[in-house]
């Protein structure tokens, strides 16, 4: 039996950015520094295949600090952490690594510098993201207002509206972050925004990779996890320009063949936690079913590296 014939658009940048590769290498390398068990405060990065590739190694993944031993070392996700957190571990005498994303780090001390100049800080993000719990968390609580969508702008109670600043989660969509820029600053003239905008240069990227291939394409689909912000904005953004199809998936046992039935070019990306080996095992199911041709259709591209901690620096990685 003939397999019709199917165009994938394989978007590029995708998939890992340089803060998730260091994260994982952090836990890699702290097992190789101080064996197993290490544990890590909350999913280092939001991906339940690298999750359980972690734990196999020897890691153990923990809610709170509360639910590590003092005499193991602990990691703290790439998301970042309130102050209180690594305060905690300090007065227990723990040894810890800070995996938090160096740009997300760069956020809190934009808040932290704004805060120290007499500013309120409004946040513009997701409530209950670890991201935004740790932006929160670095000043004392009132000190950061959160708001999620231009209508909270219109409710939101500040202290002075003539000394404020804004920052942003750096996972979120670009252009409803625009909306919500525009809202604030019209409601707030005076208010104080970042020098370059917070939103991370790989979620810029995947999202400019997605516009351009979704006009072209029946469909959609972004390999990511559920719990990863970035990944649901990039099914957004194929949602919106273009796309009638968009849907996120973990694994290609997820795939809805049904709803694809007919298709004859077909979009692919990845979060940023979101390993290469999970689109490769996509496109491979794809080809099971279909005569397929890929295109890569490259918009940027990436070499940004990030340092791992001065602490892990005498560890080599075995590759």
């Amino acid at each position: 039996m003939t397999k019709p014939p199917l165009t994938i658009y394989l978007a590029a940048p995708r998939g890992f950015c340089a803060g998730v590769d260091r994260a994982i290498k952090i836990v890699e390398m702290a097992l190789q520094k101080w064996g197993a068990p290490v544990y890590v405060r909350h999913e280092i990065v939001h991906n339940k295949f690298v999750v359980d590739s972690l734990r196999a190694k020897g890691a153990v993944f923990v809610e709170e600090l509360s639910d590590c031993p003092d005499d193991r070392p602990v990691i703290f996700s790439a998301h970042g952490v309130a102050k209180s957190v690594p305060a905690e571990a300090e007065r227990r005498e723990m040894i810890y690594v800070d995996a938090t994303c160096p740009l997300v780090s760069k956020v809190h001390i934009e808040a932290e510098r704004h805060s120290a100049a007499g500013l309120q800080i409004i946040m513009i993000g997701h409530a209950g993201h670890p991201e935004t719990i740790g932006t929160m968390g670095q000043l004392p609580e009132g000190e950061v207002l959160l708001v999620e969508t231009e209508a909270d702008v219109a409710t939101i109670n500040v202290r002075d509206p003539e000394k404020l600043a804004f920052v942003t989660q750096t996972t979120l969509s670009v252009d409803d972050t625009i909306g919500i820029v525009a809202a604030l600053q019209a409601r707030f003239p005076a208010i104080v925004g970042p020098h370059k905008e917070d939103i991370c240069y790989a979620t810029t990227n995947r999202q400019e990779a997605v516009k351009e291939v979704a006009p072209r394409v029946d469909a959609l689909l972004v390999v990511g996890a559920p719990n990863s912000s970035n990944s649901r904005r990039l099914v957004e953004v194929g949602a919106n320009n273009g796309c009638d199809y968009a849907q996120l998936v973990q694994r290609a046992g997820d795939i809805d063949w049904r709803s694809l039935e007919g298709i004859r070019g077909l979009a692919v990306t990845a979060g940023a936690s979101a390993p290469e080996v999970l689109v490769t095992e996509v496109i491979d199911a794809f080809r099971e079913r279909y005569d397929v041709t890929v295109e890569t259709v490259e918009t940027a591209i990436e070499r940004v590296n990030f340092k791992v901690p001065r602490v892990l620096r005498d560890v080599e990685l075995e590759t």
